[in-house]
């Protein structure tokens, strides 16, 4: 792969359609500062809002968080031409004027994209169709990780602990409101109730009170057509990272990293993005050898269960039961200061490194790690 230098094109897939897109736009932002240019060629493409690829500039600065204005995928006139067939990795740009400009040829695309029509199988199966490679897990491991109900149905069989639940869908509550709420009342308070496929703790509420639990649905509904009511654990937030094996190698697991929350009840959207006194993110977090094994064992069950590729963050509940797994995020936020990178340089792979290493996860016969 690559050029007769051996340099790699990356198409950075970043934006998107979803209730993330600021997040995605700020991932964009610690990948394109930090990626090795001395062996990848970047292509920035940006999704906007309404679902246009667009050429965007290669500059980190444009789309950095800042909570008084966060970034955005603007929408600049320009419309990236995807190759036109499988055949052809050749990628172009229409103007704004209507010229078309070739950009060359792709060998991969990195899409750093969270949420609905993005982290969910959607773009994946566009890059499928192309025949391009790409980071990350396929379409149904996507597909099946964002649906937090599939997710633990799944995980239920394969004998990894989660947390108690039902499902509940509008139409569910049309037709008998009474029974819905009873199934729910079945958990006990407090619970959470959240959407299926979300991230970023959008859409998510704790229930203290019965009285609470439709407002909570609707929420939960504006961003999805089915939610979870979950039972409320009792426990550490632990999480870790986790990436394929080399070679046909099991998962590699990263040390873990523990969140304390601070001046918040739970690690809610403004926790994690805007407020920087709401939660702490501790890495390595301190836990028992049998403790850390049990982790480990359970992350790469998850990953393997799930048929996970390239990446992925397993969230936990350290309860004193054991590990319940919380939630899977197939791309999980990925600023220099999230959770994940942490976990890794943490683990002795930098931020620069992991990235390196992804890329070479998602191309036939990549390069052996060097990270350190």
């Amino acid at each position: 792969m690559g050029d007769a230098s051996g340099r790699v094109t990356v198409a950075l897939v970043f934006g998107g359609r979803s209730s993330e897109h600021e997040i995605s736009c700020s991932t964009a932002a610690g990948v394109l500062e930090a990626i090795d240019r001395d062996r990848f060629d970047v292509i920035p493409v940006g999704i906007t809002r309404e679902g246009a690829f667009t050429l965007q500039p290669d500059d980190p600065d444009r789309f950095r968080m800042d909570a008084g204005a966060m970034p955005v995928v603007e929408d600049n006139g320009t419309r990236l031409c995807w190759p036109d067939s499988a055949a052809s990795r050749a990628v172009a740009v229409r103007e704004p004027d209507g010229a078309l400009r070739e950009l060359g040829t792709v060998d991969l695309a990195f899409p750093i994209l969270h949420g609905p029509r993005g982290e969910d199988g959607t773009v994946q199966g566009l890059f499928e169709l192309l025949g391009l490679p790409y980071v990350g897990s396929g379409v149904l491991a996507s597909s099946v990780a964002m649906d937090k109900h599939f997710t633990k149905t799944v995980l239920q069989a394969a004998g990894v602990p989660v947390a108690p639940w039902v499902t509940i869908s509008p139409a569910d509550w049309a037709a008998d409101a009474g029974r819905a709420r009873a199934s729910a009342r079945g958990l006990g308070l407090p619970v959470f109730v959240k959407p299926a496929r979300a991230g970023s703790s959008v859409g998510v509420t704790k229930v203290k009170d019965w009285e609470g639990l439709e407002a909570a649905l609707r929420l939960a509904w504006a961003e999805d057509d089915k939610a979870l009511v979950e039972a409320a654990m009792e426990g550490r937030e632990i999480e870790c990272g986790v990436l394929s094996g080399r070679d046909g190698a099991a998962p590699r697991v990263s040390l873990p990293g523990e969140v304390v929350m601070r001046t918040r009840e739970f690690y809610d959207y403004e926790a994690k993005y805007l407020d920087p006194d709401a939660a702490e993110l501790i890495c390595p977090a301190v836990l028992g050898r049998g403790e850390l094994r049990e982790m480990e064992r359970l992350a790469a069950r998850v990953f393997e269960a799930l048929g996970c590729a390239g990446l992925a963050r397993v969230d936990f509940f350290l309860t004193a039961g054991g590990f319940v797994v919380n939630e899977v995020n197939t791309m999980p936020g990925f600023t220099p200061i999230s959770m994940f990178p942490k976990c890794w340089a943490a683990s002795g792979i930098g931020y620069r490194e992991l990235i390196s290493e992804l890329i070479d996860l998602a191309l036939p016969q990549g390069p052996p790690l060097t990270a350190g």
